[in-house]
């Protein structure tokens, strides 16, 4: 009898034990799975979180169009890729390329080519072009008279101050004969100094080419960018003379040279987009009728 007990207290400890085994384990099952579960959900919350926030974009620009052109045809593909886009405009041509290089802004679109590599130089800025895009010339405008014809001796003839629009002025006034230039200089880097030949002996003025258009009434006439004369409301169709634009004179996206093969490659993608094309060529637009980059033309081409 004795034995019979002794076997069943045996019996019922050693399935206790089992028993009590299996709740330790089921235990630490239930924590490791609660533990991991845990981890997970905060990973998948820390990855949502860095998947849904969005990218902030600043984009500095001048007065005219082209604050519209990035709103109207690349700022929607860059909210399809998360980011959002603010628009900063600037009152001239200094600080958009200084706030670009200190990282106060991430692109801007203000300057062709030209302007961009000698103030960079200049200033020792560390940015570069990315893409130029459809751009508006200069144009001769006057308050006074409606033909170049009609420029009398002395008057006085506006020019921005800035020394790669002043050369530019030079050379489309030349191209427009009302002077010539000294045929040994470096055209890019003309001054009124520069003028070999000035038949009515008129008098050069400098200035802020965003000033020009207001200046108008005090000048015979003024040489303003595309981009000012547009802001002013001029109308190129009574313009006495419009620039054709060279390569270096179209406008260009620039960012950070650091930044030209990730931020910048995505906005050359977009530039070359087909939905950027849409908005620049549809009906009315303002940009259908800009000045073409020359990679544009080698795409869609010359009379597109």
């Amino acid at each position: 009898m004795k034995k019979h007990w002794s076997k069943v207290i045996a019996l019922t400890a050693a399935a206790l034990l089992a028993l009590s085994g299996c709740a330790s384990g089921s235990d630490s099952a239930e924590s490791t799975e609660s533990t991991q579960t845990t981890e997970s959900t905060e990973t998948t919350e820390e990855s949502t979180a860095e998947t849904t926030e969005a990218k902030e974009l600043k984009v500095g620009v001048c007065a005219g169009p082209y604050g519209d052109m990035f709103t109207d045809a690349i700022t929607p593909s860059l909210e399809e890729k998360g980011y959002t886009v603010e628009i900063i405009e600037f009152t001239d041509y200094v600080q958009p390329d200084q706030a670009l290089a200190s990282g106060d802004i991430d692109a801007n679109l203000m300057q062709h080519t030209a302007y961009l590599t000698q103030f960079a130089a200049d200033n020792n800025l560390d940015i570069s072009a990315v893409i130029n895009v459809p751009t508006a010339g200069a144009g001769v405008f006057s308050n006074s008279i409606t033909s170049l014809d009609e420029l009398q001796d002395g008057d006085t003839v506006a020019i921005p101050i800035d020394a790669v629009n002043l050369a530019r002025s030079l050379r489309f006034l030349r191209d427009l004969g009302v002077i010539t230039l000294n045929g040994e200089i470096d055209e890019t880097k003309a001054s009124v100094a520069d003028i070999a030949d000035n038949p009515k002996n008129l008098e050069f003025v400098t200035m802020d080419a965003a000033q020009i258009s207001r200046s108008l009434d005090s000048v015979a006439i003024g040489v303003i960018p595309g981009n000012y004369a547009i802001a002013a409301e001029l109308d190129f169709a009574d313009a006495l003379g419009v620039e054709k634009l060279g390569e270096d004179f179209k406008n260009v996206i620039a960012v950070r040279t650091e930044d030209v093969d990730t931020l910048g490659a995505e906005l050359k993608e977009i530039v070359e987009s087909q939905a950027f094309y849409d908005v620049i060529m549809a009906d009315g637009s303002l940009y259908a009728g800009f000045d073409k980059p020359e990679w544009w033309v080698e795409k869609y081409g010359a009379d597109e």
